[in-house]
């Protein structure tokens, strides 16, 4: 699901107080990260995540990749934190503006 901007707007209004939940470590993305990722994201649907690299270009690459396996679409990155969504198919607790009608 691709979010438009009034979307993107909202869920960063709703992630702004919100605290990283989750830190990469030195190792990068493990096994162990990924699972908890995948809880995480059930579970709060809205998340920041601290992604530790001192280079910006893998730090980058790090945030790709958690989107990318987690079905997770990046909302937001200021510095070394990502704020993520993803809906949780089977109980949605943030329900998103609708999109603007594009028939105008």
């Amino acid at each position: 699901m691709s979010l438009n901007e009034k979307q993107r707007k909202y869920l960063r209004k709703l992630g702004h107080e919100l605290q990283p939940l989750l830190s990469t470590g030195n190792a990068g993305l493990s096994p162990g990260f990924l699972a908890e990722l995948e809880g995480t994201l059930d579970h709060h649907e809205l998340l920041k995540v601290r992604v530790r690299s001192s280079d910006r270009g893998a730090r980058d690459e790090m945030i790709r990749e958690i989107c990318a396996g987690s079905g997770a679409e990046l909302v937001q990155r200021i510095g070394n934190v990502a704020l993520l969504w993803r809906p949780n198919p089977d109980e949605r607790k943030i329900l998103l503006p609708k999109a603007p009608r594009s028939d105008v």
